[in-house]
């Protein structure tokens, strides 16, 4: 016996959006980015979530989600002192643009 598990046109939407995001998704050196964050666009992602889903919650206006990271700590926009550790140590960064964001983070790979 076979079992089809068919996706919904919303499925297929996000599974589209997420490998959309993923092939935008570029290291970039944290110099490239200060303009970006001094027009305060620039949202640091914390290492423990996956940068897609938050790139592609934040698409979809997941508010539940994301008011649950802001108050959790684990997105928040860039602070001062992290930008100006970033440029000392001349960090390059894992980032995807989601209008008018442009999410940041910090991974060892």
């Amino acid at each position: 016996m076979e079992i089809r598990i068919s996706m919904t046109t919303q499925d297929k939407k996000d599974e589209l959006l997420r490998l959309k995001l993923n092939q935008e998704t570029a290291r970039m050196p944290w110099k490239e980015l200060q303009r970006h964050f001094a027009g305060g666009a620039v949202i640091a992602v914390s290492d423990e979530l996956d940068l897609i889903d938050v790139a592609a919650r934040i698409a979809n206006d997941d508010k539940a989600s994301v008011m649950q990271w802001l108050n959790e700590n684990r997105i928040c926009k860039v602070s001062d002192a992290q930008a100006n550790a970033w440029l000392e140590n001349d960090a390059a960064l894992w980032t995807v643009v989601v209008k008018p964001w442009i999410l940041v983070q910090m991974r060892a790979s």
